[in-house]
């Protein structure tokens, strides 16, 4: 297993004449103090603050949150509620900070989904965009129904590959996907939720989204599917943000998000925020949709 003290030298490359900030909340506030504890065997000038919890996954922390970010060189991020997608976020990356957010993070996986050949990580993130980055339209289906085509014109793949080392990267922990912002108001089709829904867990049942002109139009399914619908409080919290492609081979399907869509053989859907990879989209809200099993073309060529 690797530490956390090794997480924050080789996925951050943490030294002892830089500054660390921890950001926690009441939930997970045993796994803060335990990366301050790792933070400051390298460096003195670490410390950890506590957030409060928001409703929404991309919400804005508070000012004093936002404020503390532009001070420090490595933050680590393990809240309740993603910060990934937030303007405090981008703010801190743009003044040079090297961040990693670990939205739900667990014990389980800070012992098993970091664990990982980052090397490995690495080399897969780059195999996938090299045949997917020039193709201008991908169309994902599944057995059980998913079939959905995103236009990709003018957008870039991004690798998330876990290792934070240069000026201003930023990412998740655990890492392993690849992800774009596909162009607003080109999505349709139908997608079948059988894996889970950020910061609902596992589906009750399969979860059937219909996908018009970028804009979820129809939900159906169980618990999880209402509970998803009634947070979609506005059109463009509707809006479909993002696909993106896992990569981790020690990820599994647990129920969280964080982990689920980095696994091997899975794709993921974001709706909401994606102004801070490419989008066009600024809302305090990001939630994935997690799909198992997909097929995914490429201008109607089988890639994966």
């Amino acid at each position: 297993m690797k530490e956390p003290v090794n997480i924050l030298k080789e996925c951050m490359n943490l030294r002892d004449d830089e500054s660390c900030l921890i950001i926690t909340d009441s939930k997970l506030i045993g796994i803060g103090r335990s990366l301050l504890e790792s933070a400051s065997k390298i460096t003195k000038n670490s410390k950890l603050i506590i957030t409060t919890i928001p409703k929404a996954h991309g919400a804005e922390p508070p000012k004093y949150v936002a404020n503390e970010m532009l001070k420090y060189d490595v933050i680590l991020i393990p809240t309740t509620k993603s910060l990934t997608h937030t303007k405090a976020r981008e703010n801190a990356s743009r003044k040079g900070a090297r961040i990693a957010t670990m939205p739900g993070i667990t014990n389980d996986m800070l012992k098993r989904a970091l664990n990982v050949d980052y090397g490995a990580i690495i080399k897969s993130n780059n195999h996938l965009i090299s045949i997917l980055k020039d193709k201008k339209m991908i169309r994902i289906k599944t057995a059980k129904g998913t079939d959905i085509s995103f236009n990709l014109k003018g957008r870039k793949w991004i690798p998330d590959s876990g290792v934070y080392a240069k000026r201003g990267a930023s990412g998740n922990l655990p890492a392993g996907e690849v992800f774009i912002a596909p162009l607003e108001g080109t999505a349709n089709g139908t997608i079948i939720v059988d894996a889970s829904v950020g910061g609902l867990g596992k589906v009750d049942r399969d979860i059937k989204i219909i996908v018009k002109d970028g804009f979820i139009a129809h939900i159906k399914g169980g618990r999880i599917a209402d509970k998803f619908s009634k947070l979609l409080k506005s059109k463009l919290y509707k809006n479909v943000a993002e696909l993106g492609i896992g990569t981790n081979c020690k990820a599994k399907i647990t129920g969280n998000v964080l982990e689920d869509e980095k696994v091997i053989g899975t794709c993921h859907i974001a709706f909401g925020n994606n102004i801070h990879f490419g989008g066009k989209v600024d809302v305090p809200f990001h939630v994935d949709v997690v799909v198992k099993r997909p097929s995914i073309y490429g201008d109607e060529v089988l890639l994966i």
